[in-house]
């Protein structure tokens, strides 16, 4: 028998830190759709484990940010000062000035219907370079896209408007 108790990082992350530290690995399923494509919500399962030194470009570090909210997201650039600037896959804000000090572990693997993708893979590596040097491309599809919608309102909800608009006639 299995229990599946969704909890909080708050709850687990000084035993995650501890185990990271004793030179073991945590995996759990995140929540959210920053990392989609890559990570879906509630689905896949990632695998961390404690850096090796300074993070590297388009490694995707678990961080807590200073209001307290721990964040999935991929190193795209590096601030003067030596922090991380970040961005989930799924966003095109970057956050800047994260900190060593604010790093707790690394994806160095994740789990897609039970079959495994290290950050190692040649298959990783591929989507890592696809996905970020078309960020200024999705970028413009992306906002355009959501004039359009904005503009012309989206097919479905246009469709649901008009049925919603008969049954009030009728």
């Amino acid at each position: 028998m299995s229990s599946n108790k969704e909890i909080q990082l708050d709850e687990i992350v000084d035993i995650m830190i501890e185990k990271l530290n004793a030179g073991g690995t945590v995996t759990f399923t995140p929540n959210g759709t920053s990392m989609l494509p890559m990570l879906r919500d509630g689905e896949d399962v990632i695998v961390l484990s404690k850096p090796k030194g300074r993070l590297h470009l388009f490694d995707v570090p678990l961080y807590r940010r200073e209001n307290g909210q721990y964040v999935l997201h991929r190193v795209i650039d590096f601030g003067r000062d030596g922090s991380y600037v970040m961005c989930g896959d799924n966003q095109f804000a970057k956050e800047r000035g994260i900190r060593d000090d604010q790093i707790i572990a690394v994806l160095t693997a994740f789990y897609r219907k039970g079959k495994p993708y290290t950050s190692q893979s040649i298959l990783y590596r591929l989507y890592v370079n696809f996905w970020f040097y078309t960020r200024p491309v999705r970028h413009i599809y992306r906002s355009g896209a959501s004039r359009a919608k904005r503009a012309f309102g989206a097919p479905d909800q246009k469709k649901k408007k008009d049925k919603n608009q008969a049954a009030d006639n009728d």
